[in-house]
């Protein structure tokens, strides 16, 4: 479902809307529901488990599919609207995964723990334009073509929900054990703002931001560039969003490896670096393969970053806590990304390529210096 939504949902309101300026609205729309959900999931994780949050994130975006698969058949802005909004809500949720890996190892393992809960998301990336790309070729990019691809997302949610009910124990429950505290669940959760004080957790979110903000709005706007300014065949975007995908999680237990080994600090600033690297090399590339080496780097420097502040962030709290802080980060990053993607949609119809891939590359590098000029070593609370 994050793989059609980068590679369509743009495309799907500005079809419904026939407003080219708005390109940038469907991918904001999925990022801000996305950030909005994040906050409240994650403090409803801390409270009820991670299990059953995550099953009615899978049953939103199922909802959601069915909504803009309608919309985008009868050409009904309202119906799409309202599915891109449950659409990110599920997205949002989903994202939280991350917790439950956060939870089922310690410190000093947990870097790859939560690159092998990511690494699901490979079969996504092959599964993607495998049931894409046949469904809309040969076809013009126009409602009924989307439609199906909706529908077909709305399945990959339903099948998601059935693997997440069937996880046992709950992986609150194992970091409870882990800790050697059979009453975390008891444990009251520090506020927020207590949470923020803590040794490495502001870099970290900064980290986070930064990555995902420039990573999914480069992504989704990505797709766009390629098929309508350097005309393309429609159908050529899901090999460039699978390439992407491909490189936001082939690669991810090896990362999360070399994460533990290298320590956070480089990988956060690190993996930023090699983001800004592959976005402004946009300036110079028209080529769909060209395009699919540049988000493949995109998504592995994203890897770095991104598994590196999970890690950390995870590493600061308790399992009480971990939702909340983790729902924070990602109502910011979403919130930006959202931000960057709706700006980033009006730019690239203004100006080009030239202001996506030098802004994006200014976001990233800027924080990664500042990340380095501040390392400093800090304790880890189970």
């Amino acid at each position: 479902m994050l793989q059609l939504s980068a590679a369509v949902a743009s495309i799907t309101l500005v079809l419904v809307l026939d407003v080219e300026g708005l390109l940038g609205l469907g991918p904001a729309i999925v990022l801000a529901a996305g950030a909005l959900a994040a906050l409240p999931a994650g403090r409803s994780m801390d409270r009820l488990g991670r299990v059953p949050v995550l099953a009615l994130g899978f049953v939103t975006g199922a909802a959601g599919c069915g909504l803009a698969a309608l919309g985008s058949a009868v050409e009904s802005a309202p119906l799409v609207l309202l599915g891109l909004t449950g659409v990110g809500a599920a997205s949002g949720v989903a994202l939280l995964a991350r917790t439950a890996a956060g939870d089922m190892y310690p410190p000093e393992r947990r870097a790859r723990g939560v690159a092998l809960v990511l690494f699901g998301a490979v079969f996504g990336a092959i599964l993607g334009p495998a049931v894409f790309s046949p469904v809309l070729a040969g076809r013009d990019l126009d409602g009924d073509a989307l439609a199906p691809l909706w529908l077909a997302a709305g399945a990959f949610m339903v099948v998601g929900m059935a693997l997440v009910l069937a996880v046992r124990p709950d992986p609150r429950r194992i970091a409870a054990l882990l800790a050697h505290d059979q009453h975390d669940d008891a444990a009251p959760a520090a506020p927020l703002g207590e949470l923020l004080r803590r040794p490495g957790v502001v870099p970290a979110l900064l980290a986070a931001q930064a990555s995902f903000a420039v990573m999914v709005a480069v992504m989704t706007l990505t797709g766009a560039v390629v098929v309508d300014h350097h005309g393309h065949a429609g159908h050529n975007v899901f090999p460039i969003i699978g390439a992407h995908v491909v490189g936001m999680y082939a690669l991810v237990i090896v990362v999360g490896d070399a994460i533990d080994r290298i320590g956070r600090t480089p990988s956060l600033a690190g993996g930023l670096l090699i983001m800004a690297v592959s976005v402004i090399s946009l300036l110079w590339i028209e080529s769909v393969p060209a395009t699919g080496v540049a988000l493949f780097g995109l998504g592995l420097g994203w890897n770095f970053s991104f598994v590196a502040a999970t890690a950390e962030l995870a590493d600061r709290t308790r399992a009480s806590e971990r939702g909340r802080l983790l729902g924070f980060n990602d109502l910011l990053s979403g919130g930006t990304g959202a931000a960057l993607a709706l700006l980033g949609g009006v730019a690239l119809d203004v100006i080009g390529v030239g202001a996506l891939a030098l802004g994006g590359a200014a976001l990233v590098v800027a924080p990664a210096v500042w990340i380095l000029r501040r390392a400093r070593p800090a304790a880890v609370t189970r």
